[in-house]
């Protein structure tokens, strides 16, 4: 027993080395919790205070500095758990080709993100399409750009792909052209349906004066004669316009007695 008794001291100190060492760890990732959330507070208040500044902007700071203090309180957490930080940072720097290529999309989007906040393609609110997808830009994070769908979907798209392709950007322009296509019967008489959506043009207040509308005949189909209309409006009353006179026009084409087409097949009986 006597020769075990060495060791079993050196056990019990080393015990109770590696549990000071964990309450330590443990009662700076509290503490640092608190602080980091602290601090990510006063950065937005600091942030909202700035009259002006973009939606995009304020999120990809906020985003930054997160992700920034979270790691730097890991490195305290993992120095107190007696690692050396310089150790740690020489590892890190051993693996610095494994963790780059292992990260190098998420560096990518980053890059992507910084883009997209030095140039301003778009802004939190605009309304795009990109990458096969479409919906109001909510926030510009580190790594992503945040859309919101008009049937509520949350889209997250890689800023990465998103700096670096086509960007439908519906919101930038003050002013939208409005097209339809309105189908009627052959033998239609086309000056009294060109009257008539003139006058529904007109009845709109919505719709602008200038630049000026433009009716025609746009096309000879198999089973109807298809009236191209376009209009422009303000970019806000865009989807409120196209639907309503998609509706107008259906009443008033029915009161006028303008037929709508219907799939016509002429068989001819062989004798």
């Amino acid at each position: 027993m006597e020769r075990l008794q060495p060791y079993i001291n050196a056990a019990w100190d080393s015990g109770m080395e590696i549990g000071k060492n964990i309450l330590a760890a443990l009662l700076i990732f509290i503490v640092g919790r608190y602080i980091v959330a602290l601090i990510n507070k006063l950065v937005l208040k600091a942030l909202n205070k700035r009259k002006g500044m973009d939606e995009g902007i304020k999120s990809f700071v906020k985003s930054l500095v997160n992700v920034t203090l979270t790691v730097l309180l890991l490195i305290a957490v993992v120095g107190a758990l007696g690692v050396e930080t310089t150790s740690f940072a020489a590892l890190l720097a051993s693996a610095g080709v494994a963790v780059g290529m292992a990260l190098s999309g998420n560096l990518q989007n980053f890059a992507g993100g910084v883009m997209i906040l030095l140039f301003k393609p778009i802004k939190a609110g605009d309304y795009i399409e990109a990458q096969g997808q479409a919906g109001s830009v909510k926030e510009i994070q580190i790594f992503h750009t945040v859309l919101i769908t008009p049937d509520h979907k949350t889209i997250y798209i890689p800023n990465g792909p998103l700096s670096s392709n086509v960007i439908t950007n519906y919101s930038t322009q003050d002013i939208r052209r409005v097209d339809w296509s309105f189908g009627v019967e052959d033998g239609e008489d086309f000056e009294k349906v060109k009257a008539t959506i003139e006058k529904l043009i007109a009845a709109d207040n919505r719709i602008l004066k200038t630049p000026e509308h433009f009716i025609a005949l746009g096309e000879l189909a198999d089973s109807s004669v298809n009236i191209t209309v376009r209009a422009w409006v303000k970019s806000a009353d865009y989807w409120d316009v196209y639907f309503d006179m998609n509706k107008i026009v259906y009443d008033s084409f029915n009161k006028e007695g303008i037929g709508f087409p219907f799939p016509q097949l002429t068989v001819h009986q062989a004798k």
